[in-house]
């Protein structure tokens, strides 16, 4: 056989037959809703009923209809008070993993294994507005670039709070389980952007800025406010410009909940 151009390449030949070169798997992506009862301002809160839907199955089915989101799991404590929790996740259809009540990260590790998550988008149960595209951004971004150990529209906030997403990879996932302590292990995510420049992160940021809004759910006057907005749009995941459309123009609603405070990251 004569040698190659220069350049070229030859298949290898096992037992006569030219094996092509398997193809990599496609990256998973899965949606870790953590979900427990035991709120101090509102115990029971991801149980509580929203346009007649729990406010957990608003959390799921938005997490479901997420493009690029591969699987949702829902990580619930291993507290007999969450035994509704992890109930309700069954009969939504959804993976249920079971850990400690405060370590959440170490939960979230768990949904890592037990899905095969190569990175694992951080929703909680308490956000029930959430918009499916807004979500699939975020995993966008991270599938367009999966270097990246953590993509979020926390980082520099432009979105209400309670329209909450973040993704880390699954490396990062590991560096922080093993590097984090005391409120990093409560709020997962933290210990990857508390120093910055040591990971590499990506923000997403939109316009009109609408940060100074609330629509997550603490307490009995983020209740108000949320049935409100409920009744008003009606029972499907609003897309996050029509939300802001509506508490812009409805400061009868905003006013709802504009006096709660929300708790630092060392409180909750």
């Amino acid at each position: 056989m004569p040698s190659p151009p220069h350049g070229a390449w030859l298949p290898i030949e096992h037992h006569g037959t030219v094996r092509p070169d398997p193809q990599p798997r496609p990256a998973r992506v899965v949606a870790v809703i953590q979900a427990r009862t035991g709120s101090s301002r509102l115990p029971g809160k991801v149980l509580l009923p929203l346009a007649g839907r729990p406010v957990l199955g608003w959390v799921v089915r938005a997490a479901q209809a997420a493009p690029g989101v591969d699987d949702v799991v829902v990580a619930t404590s291993t507290a007999p008070g969450d035994d509704a929790v992890a109930e309700l996740a069954a009969g939504l259809g959804v993976t249920v993993v079971r850990g400690s009540e405060l370590d959440v990260l170490q939960r979230f590790v768990a949904a890592r294994d037990a899905s095969g998550a190569d990175a694992v988008v951080r929703l909680t149960a308490d956000c029930p507005l959430l918009d499916p595209a807004l979500i699939g951004s975020v995993v966008g971004a991270w599938r367009a670039e999966p270097t990246l150990d953590y993509v979020a529209t926390t980082l520099v906030r432009t979105l209400p709070r309670g329209l909450d997403v973040e993704l880390v990879s699954s490396a990062a996932l590991d560096t922080a389980d093993a590097a984090a302590r005391d409120h990093h292990r409560v709020h997962v995510t933290s210990a990857l952007y508390a120093t910055p420049g040591e990971y590499r992160t990506l923000g997403l940021v939109v316009a009109p800025d609408a940060h100074d809004l609330r629509v997550t759910l603490d307490t009995a006057e983020d209740a108000a406010l949320l049935d409100a907005v409920a009744t008003t749009l009606g029972d499907r995941p609003p897309a996050w410009r029509d939300l802001v459309a509506l508490l812009r123009s409805r400061p009868d609603l905003v006013a709802l909940n504009a006096a709660v405070r929300q708790k630092a990251l060392e409180e909750a």
